[in-house]
């Protein structure tokens, strides 16, 4: 008979993580290299390309967990070849425990902790996906020639200080907002002095951060693609494009994105810096 203290704590485990859309199924039975394993909660999910799995054991205990159920764990680990394991305990672990976990793929946690863990992993590997996208359309915006960003709208003319839209600063912004996110500076003011913009002014948490980031970053998307679109029917269109295949070239290139954002970063904190 199942005990159902134990059952919904394991069903509490599963849907923390079916939140983060991941796929999380209990009491499962998965084969292993030499034999079959009951786990309480086994996680699967596709993040950037990669897949993971993870095992989970919850232990819904009035004591603390011993070392042999660490073992247990490091064994069906193995044997399914999975990426991590969880041991959850609310009520601690052994000593013996602990020393048998250290320096392995075994991480010993209370519930709350491991929805703080995952919270955040999740939330950097994100943000990390932000940033590599911002870093592309960045390149894109950089790509063309002044003379032509200024006659396509992708930024004002040096003398006009309507500031309509300037794709400097506005990447700069999206790279200074990035870096508040990483350091869970919130709630965060994300208001714009330019007249394109999309997204509230002020977000209290990752999640609206993520909806304004993703918002903000389709919107330069949609300009770089009218702006381009327009640029082929006119003749235009003649970015400057790496070669693939020098890798110095490549090399040097990303260099210089990486530098190129730090400078994005600095202007965009001090548009932030200037509001109040």
């Amino acid at each position: 008979m199942i005990k159902k203290g134990w059952y919904e704590f394991q069903e509490q485990i599963a849907e923390h993580f079916r939140s983060l859309g991941a796929s999380a199924t209990t009491n499962v039975k998965i084969e292993g290299v030499r034999t079959s394993h009951d786990i309480d909660v086994l996680v699967i999910t596709k993040f950037l390309g990669i897949n993971l799995k993870w095992v989970i054991e919850a232990k819904y205990w009035n004591s603390k967990v011993p070392k042999e159920k660490v073992l247990a764990l490091r064994s069906i680990v193995g044997e399914v070849g999975a990426d991590r394991g969880f041991l959850i305990s609310d009520k601690g672990f052994q000593k013996g425990a602990i020393e048998a976990a250290e320096s392995t793929n075994i991480q010993l946690t209370t519930f709350n902790e491991l929805k703080e863990f995952t919270k955040n992993a999740v939330q950097t590997e994100m943000l990390n996906a932000y940033e590599t996208r911002a870093d592309l359309l960045s390149k894109r915006y950089w790509s063309h020639k002044k003379s032509t960003r200024i006659k396509y709208g992708l930024r004002d003319d040096t003398f006009d200080y309507s500031l309509r839209f300037s794709g400097q600063l506005f990447i700069g912004l999206i790279f200074a907002t990035i870096d508040r996110a990483r350091k869970n500076q919130y709630p965060m003011n994300v208001r714009s002095s330019l007249e394109l913009k999309a997204g509230e002014d002020i977000v209290e948490n990752y999640a609206e951060f993520s909806n304004w980031l993703n918002l903000n970053l389709n919107m330069l998307d949609e300009i770089l693609l009218k702006a381009e679109h327009a640029m082929i029917i006119n003749g235009d269109f003649d970015p400057w494009i790496e070669d693939a295949n020098d890798p110095v070239a490549v090399e040097h290139n990303r260099q210089h994105q990486i530098n190129q954002r730090k400078i994005y970063q600095m202007l965009g904190d001090s548009m932030l810096n200037d509001k109040s």
